[in-house]
């Protein structure tokens, strides 16, 4: 199976939701019955259930799956780790990068659960400000380090495609614990990830 692959299809759900998508189509002026929309119901359907695989995810069992315990107090940053979400206001994607830290207290955890656990987050109906804050919150409460940090940069179709349509805007937001509250802690790590070091 591979990483972003369907962990569970249910054929119940999709009827429901390619039955929804057909009454859509015809809302909108269309015919769902012509041949270039004729499967565009069960296409989206599945695509939705794809695109919100996370409410079928656990983050905190997946970074218990790969904890070590390790004697490391050093900043440890998985930096750029891709995003795609669904703004929960439009339905309409948001995507862009994730910079995350967090400074051991007795275990470490294999960095690729960093990036699983933004998955698990993101393949949600999401705001940016809560998606940030529910991975600095599932790292901090299953880990209990130091200190964790944050940062996600995004660009919203929401606001690229309709409303203001600004193409070129980008929303930052960002959380910390512990440590990172300490202002020295914290331009250490806002430096690392913005710095070209390969």
């Amino acid at each position: 199976m591979q990483p972003n692959e369907l962990l569970t299809h249910e054929e119940e759900t999709t009827d429901v939701l390619s039955g929804h998508f057909s009454e859509i189509i015809s809302g909108l002026g269309e015919d769902p019955n012509r041949d270039g929309l004729l499967k565009t119901p069960v296409r989206a359907a599945k695509a939705m259930q794809f695109f919100t695989q996370g409410y079928d995810m656990d983050a905190e069992n997946i970074l218990r799956s790969a904890m070590f315990a390790e004697d490391y107090s050093e900043m440890v940053i998985v930096k750029d780790i891709e995003l795609y979400s669904l703004c929960e206001h439009h339905l309409l994607p948001f995507f862009g990068k994730a910079h995350v830290a967090y400074i051991p207290d007795g275990y470490i955890v294999g960095l690729s659960k960093i990036p699983r656990v933004i998955e698990v987050f993101s393949r949600r109906l999401q705001v940016q400000e809560r998606l940030t804050d529910q991975i600095l919150q599932s790292i901090q409460k299953t880990l209990n380090p130091l200190g964790v940090a944050v940062v996600i940069e995004c660009q919203h179709m929401c606001m690229m495609m309709r409303g203001v349509q600004k193409q070129s805007s980008v929303t930052t937001t960002s959380a910390f614990t512990g440590a990172f509250k300490s202002e020295r802690t914290r331009n250490e790590f806002l430096k690392l990830i913005t710095s070209s070091l390969h």
